[in-house]
């Protein structure tokens, strides 16, 4: 167990900061799993642009890394452009 003050509330603080991280990177995968799952692609056009900022919100929390990002939001507009 940890002996200073600083070290305690940097245990604190870390759990507090792992569990928003969880919470904001599993909403994200969520979103992109069920827009993955999508076929029609007027309603995959609606998704995008707010799964887009949901990736760019977490590549700037330092959640994911910014060409984690990148790929991501490639892979999903290439499956948009697919769509029939």
């Amino acid at each position: 167990m940890a002996n200073h003050k600083s070290s305690l509330k940097r245990i604190r603080s870390n759990r507090l900061r792992k569990l928003r991280n969880r919470y904001f990177s599993k909403t994200m995968r969520n979103a992109i799993k069920e827009f993955r799952g999508l076929t029609d692609k007027a309603v995959a056009g609606e998704q995008l642009p707010k799964i887009v900022s949901l990736i760019d919100k977490n590549a700037k929390r330092s959640v994911i890394h910014k060409n984690k990002a990148a790929n991501l939001k490639s892979k999903l507009t290439k499956k948009l452009n697919a769509l029939a």
